[in-house]
């Protein structure tokens, strides 16, 4: 069927945390919220139908993962990716940000090092910070536009004793990078080298751009398989984020049961009633709808980018690769991270995530826009930063 992303669903009263609650987290009415990473779409028609038919059933008792379950996980990265995965491999988690909390503590202890490359999504520090442990920075060199790994620096502080984990983001949250086979190589074989366990959170990785292909971490060899964990879900490529359904894909049998019992110590032991019959349904019968809406994408990206370009030159647009998140330049403006926040909210009135948080040196100066939105919606939000900046 041919879906209509064009379509303007109201979101407002609905509990949504980018639409109700924007007012109260940027701390001004009227803005426009085109920040946190969720779609303004529908999920696919076969999801919405596999929920009504659960709903109608009346009974939501406690729920446990059906083999069907795992079937539709293990087809689905078969069929998108190329990678072949055991049914054992694969652990439940309510989300992706809970499943980094519960890996940092099963893999380290307070006061160890977990290495991020910044700027990278910001819960990936909260994740680290609150569990006690410490952030060692490799920070990602921008060079002619373009994001890279910076392996120098990474051989040096991977040689820290209390260096326990790297979480990678792949593909990269905000600078939109798909990471090679042969960077992902490199980067792996450092880590080996000084038993540094990767985390590689591959939740955008069904959401590549045309071009461009997404190769799971753990699928390039054995080594790497046995010395990763992976974690998945169908929240950001089918806008299910609110069903809290994600997994953790880990072959060692040491280290999965290692994990295991980390969730088991924190209460979780299975899913909601509804997250395993959307994530069936989406990776059964989503396709069709997740190809149209990157077509859709890559034409909001389109259209963004020949806006910027036009009309706001000082802005430049860092491509993305992946995903539906768009990494925006601002330094030419020469503004403070304060008063870049102020002309974006204030005076543009549109809300943003603002670059410093996810990396305060690294990320000074940029914003970070949701094009995953109607057209208008995206017409709308360029249009009051240019009226912004030609007050500026």
């Amino acid at each position: 069927m041919k879906y209509n992303f064009d379509k303007a669903v109201v979101r407002c009263q609905t509990g949504s945390v980018k639409w109700d609650l924007a007012e109260d987290l940027f701390g001004m009415k009227g803005l426009l919220p085109m920040w946190v990473a969720d779609m303004d779409f529908e999920a696919p028609k076969p999801v919405v139908d596999a929920l009504e038919a659960r709903v109608k059933h009346g009974i939501y008792g406690y729920t446990a993962c059906m083999p069907s379950y795992y079937e539709a996980i293990m087809d689905w990265e078969k069929k998108r990716h190329g990678w072949n995965i055991n049914r054992e491999w694969i652990v439940f988690s309510p989300g992706v940000v809970p499943a980094l909390s519960m890996l940092i503590q099963a893999f380290s202890s307070p006061g160890d090092k977990v290495i991020l490359q910044l700027p990278v999504y910001y819960p990936f520090m909260d994740a680290v910070v609150n569990n006690k442990r410490r952030v060692l920075n490799n920070p990602l060199k921008l060079i002619n536009g373009k994001y890279r790994m910076d392996f120098e620096d990474l051989e040096k502080k991977a040689v820290d004793p209390r260096a326990k984990l790297l979480i990678l983001c792949s593909p990269h949250n905000p600078v939109g990078r798909v990471w090679t086979e042969k960077e992902l190589a490199t980067l792996g074989n450092i880590c080996i080298e000084n038993n540094i366990l990767i985390v590689s959170d591959e939740i955008h990785c069904d959401l590549i751009l045309k071009g461009y292909r997404h190769v799971p971490f753990a699928s390039i060899s054995g080594e790497f398989l046995a010395n990763s964990v992976t974690c998945t879900s169908p929240s950001k490529t089918f806008n299910l984020a609110g069903l809290h359904v994600s997994n953790v894909i880990i072959a060692d049998t040491k280290k999965r049961h290692n994990f295991s019992s980390k969730l088991k110590a924190n209460g979780i032991i299975g899913p909601n009633a509804f997250g395993t019959v959307a994530l069936e349904a989406a990776y059964r019968h989503g396709e069709e709808w997740l190809e149209q809406v990157l077509e859709y994408i890559q034409s909001n990206l389109e259209f963004l980018k020949k806006f910027v370009t036009g009309k706001i030159p000082q802005v430049r647009v860092i491509e993305p690769e992946a995903t539906y998140l768009v990494w925006l330049d601002f330094r030419e403006l020469g503004l403070g991270k304060k008063e870049l926040q102020d002309l974006i909210r204030r005076k543009a009135g549109v809300a943003l995530d603002d670059g410093y948080i996810f990396g305060d040196a690294e990320g000074a100066g940029f914003e970070r826009i949701n094009i995953a939105c109607p057209g208008s919606i995206l017409e709308e939000g360029l249009k009051r930063i240019e009226k912004a900046l030609i007050n500026l």
